[in-house]
């Protein structure tokens, strides 16, 4: 697993949400966020900083170039 897949589903369970409640927030099916929490795909940079704007981290920590969120 990547450090991104890592980070994201730690990041979503930190505050208690379903891959489905994300999904909602992002505008796709819980099938395709869950296939970034597994690795299997990668999402645009467009969709990598909803990401951090929705989990209030930086890009530089989802993507584990940094340990501070």
């Amino acid at each position: 697993m990547s450090v991104f897949a890592e980070k994201l589903k730690e990041l979503r369970k930190e505050i208690g949400l379903t891959q489905s409640q994300v999904g909602v927030h992002l505008g796709m099916s819980q099938q395709n966020y869950r296939r970034w929490e597994v690795g299997e795909r990668s999402p645009s940079g467009e969709t990598l900083i909803k990401l951090a704007d929705y989990f209030d981290v930086s890009i530089d920590y989802l993507v584990g170039r940094k340990n501070e969120k």
